[in-house]
């Protein structure tokens, strides 16, 4: 908890990390383990598990307590009682192991000033509804209940009622009909709709029934809005979604003054030039960014008061959090978050290593894993492995609509191309050089144990090593042709068949996998060239409809209701065919049309948001047979710890799962709800 000791080169040397690579490094299994074939690692997989959310009001807590600081300002008359400020409906959480203690920083490590999701995974849960532990259950969370109609066209939030913003004011319906009708209709803050304030193409309303009640409604059935409302989506998340004016409500009190309906203009043009901004669009959504704008309320467990654009990134506890667990001591236990800026994520892993974080899985790279065990004991650290069941770790993303090399666009497009590209990847080497043999060498399937596995039979489908049979059918494609190295020639007599792989500097060694992939290819005359990129550069390529093959992770897939579906092309920013996701965005207004199997899947994936939730799965899964059997993304590596899921956790933090569920969707760590950890010493 004291501030973290630098790492210097004086530290590097003494964990002997400057000499030692990741493969010389013993790990930590007994050779009687290892000759059995057990992977390195795999007994650091615990069960699943987590606290609870208590929703009997008759287990609540009678009388509530608070942090010690928080309980001498009221003292001293400058905070309310405890009990005034957590409301009648407090959120009340039944800790995983046991009642904990006040007091610590947790320290932790951040990338820089778009490393937001740091943030929001560890402090920020602020979703309507939420998930438990295991992902496949919703359970009420800054909304106390909801309900749908019969029909599915109108979903009713219920309030915590006396809920209070982090500044003292009221938080209420006021505060969704203020974003819904001044921000979200506001086609200068919000140009483009969001899909799912649609139906069918169809937009949804939002209507306050009292102070603490609000109806979603929809012109047809959308059964599938509490799942949206508990994922990440554009709804239902203010701190994640609040710069770029979404996010379901926002504090009405405090952005009025930088609204022109709100404010004269006058006086809004002097703010914007005070602040140094372009616009009041950009002023506005810098005032509404929960990392950036220590000022704006919040109704997190902490809240920003160090910015995320500086070196130190500071959350603390907020004085008007809801939570509470169930001797009825208000939450969070830690009074604050201290974030250390990453010059690299070299730096980032080593001071992991050397015990300098309390808590971190993000940006921790899974070919540190020997060292990471090396050094428990002397860092005073755990490690544990949470594998993830969002199929693909590291998938080769196939441009569907790339038009810039009309022969290159014609392979990529053919579903027996991509076949064939996928089986002359050996998966197996690439599980053991990259993630340790931890991940699965099949396909892009989300796991096995989540709602919408399609089937044992989808599990390793095209995804087989066999360079006999890509290279016949390569063959019968037409691309028999080759040059004096033996490469695969172009059918238009443009010389050397040559796909771009587009990677970019990321949580995976995207780079170095595409390089091994590259020299597989080699078997099967497939020429690849790999371009690693900054993000920023890659995605601007992307959105630009420049690439060929795009290395990425396939974020969410675990539940395709819960995250922008990365399977398809279902948005403008996806690597599967941008042209096409703005076609299935627009509801067929703008972009390209895909070819008829990519319409049936979205056609399938759109009807699922309003049909009841037995029929949904059965859609789901529907959804996944196809786009497996197309083989959009050819899968590398999956459902490993690789991404996210090599969590570093020093010995004296209690309340800590032995193991999280992993996704995009969860918001891990905190879907272990991090405001019930605490420091034991």
């Amino acid at each position: 908890m004291s501030e973290p000791e630098s790492v210097s080169r004086r530290n590097v040397l003494r964990l002997g990390l400057l000499a030692v690579s990741a493969t010389q490094v013993p790990l930590a299994l007994p050779p009687h383990a290892r000759a059995q074939g057990m992977k390195p690692g795999a007994n650091l997989i615990g069960k699943l598990e987590g606290p609870e959310v208590i929703t009997d009001p008759a287990q609540f807590p009678k009388s509530f307590k608070e942090a010690p600081a928080l309980a001498e300002l009221v003292k001293a008359g400058k905070l309310p009682l405890v009990a005034d400020r957590i409301g009648q409906d407090p959120l009340v959480i039944k800790p995983l192991r046991e009642i904990g203690k006040y007091g610590g920083t947790w320290r932790r490590g951040f990338t820089g000033p778009f490393d937001t999701s740091n943030g929001h995974r560890a402090a920020q849960n602020d979703k309507l509804l939420y998930f438990d532990y295991t992902g496949t259950k919703i359970v009420p969370n800054i909304a106390r209940g909801w309900e749908v109609s019969p029909d599915g066209k109108v979903t009713t939030l219920l309030l915590r009622r006396g809920m209070k913003w982090s500044d003292g004011q009221p938080f209420t319906a006021d505060d969704f009909v203020f974003w819904y009708e001044d921000l979200y209709q506001n086609k200068e803050l919000v140009p483009t709709p969001l899909s799912v304030m649609t139906i069918n193409g169809k937009p949804i309303a939002i209507r306050k029934v009292d102070a603490s009640t609000v109806q979603f409604v929809a012109p047809e059935p959308y059964y599938g809005l509490p799942t949206v409302l508990a994922s990440v989506w554009g709804i239902g998340h203010h701190a994640r979604y609040g710069r770029f004016a979404l996010g379901g409500f926002a504090p009405a009190h405090y952005l009025k003054q930088f609204h022109p309906k709100y404010t004269p203009v006058d006086q809004l043009d002097k703010k914007v030039a005070e602040l140094k901004f372009e616009t009041w669009v950009t002023l506005f959504k810098n005032r509404n960014d929960a990392c950036r704008n220590p000022d704006l309320p919040v109704v997190t467990p902490w809240k920003t008061t160090s910015p995320i654009n500086t070196p130190t990134w500071i959350l603390e506890r907020n004085p008007y959090s809801v939570w509470v667990d169930t001797d009825g001591n208000q939450l969070p236990y830690i009074d604050r978050i201290r974030m250390t800026l990453g010059e690299s994520l070299e730096v980032i892993n080593l001071r992991a290593i050397a015990g300098e974080y309390d808590s971190q899985a993000r940006h921790i790279d899974i070919s540190k894993l020997p060292v990471l065990l090396e050094n428990q004991q002397r860092g005073g650290y755990r490690v544990y492995l949470d594998p993830s069941d969002q199929g693909a770790d590291v998938g080769l993303f196939c441009n569907q609509s790339y038009e810039k090399d009309a022969e290159i666009g014609r392979w990529l497009a053919r579903r027996e191309f991509r076949i064939a590209l996928s089986h002359g990847i050996d998966r197996q080497q690439l599980n053991e050089t990259f993630v340790l043999g931890l991940g699965q060498t099949g396909s892009a399937a989300p796991g096995e144990r989540t709602p919408y596995f399609p089937g044992p039979e989808f599990r390793s489908l095209h995804t087989g090593y066999d360079v006999k049979q890509a290279n016949a059918m390569l063959d019968k494609l037409g691309l028999s042709k080759r040059d004096s190295e033996g490469y695969r020639l172009r059918t238009d007599g443009g010389g050397r068949l040559r796909l771009a792989l587009t990677t970019y500097l990321g949580f995976l060694p995207f780079t170095k996998i595409a390089e091994m992939v590259v020299e597989q290819w080699k078997k099967i005359g497939i020429r690849g060239e790999v371009q690693e990129m900054e993000r920023g550069l890659a995605t601007a390529r992307l959105l630009g409809n420049e690439h060929q093959i795009y290395f990425e992770t396939q974020w969410g897939a675990d539940n395709m209701f819960g995250h922008q579906p990365l399977f398809f092309p279902a948005e403008a920013q996806s690597p599967l065919g941008p042209l096409y996701g703005t076609w299935y965005s627009s509801a067929g207004a703008k972009g390209k049309t895909p070819p008829p199997r990519m319409r049936e899947l979205m056609d399938k994936y759109r009807k699922t948001f309003g049909v009841p939730d037995q029929e949904r799965t059965r859609l789901a899964k529907d959804v996944w047979k196809i786009a497996l059997d197309e083989l959009w993304i050819i899968p590398v590596v999956s459902n490993s710890p690789a991404s996210q899921g090599v969590r570093v956790i020093k010995t004296n933090i209690g309340n800590v799962p032995e193991r999280l569920w992993n996704s995009a969707v969860s918001d891990n760590p905190h879907i272990a709800h991090t405001e019930t950890w605490y420091f034991k010493s």
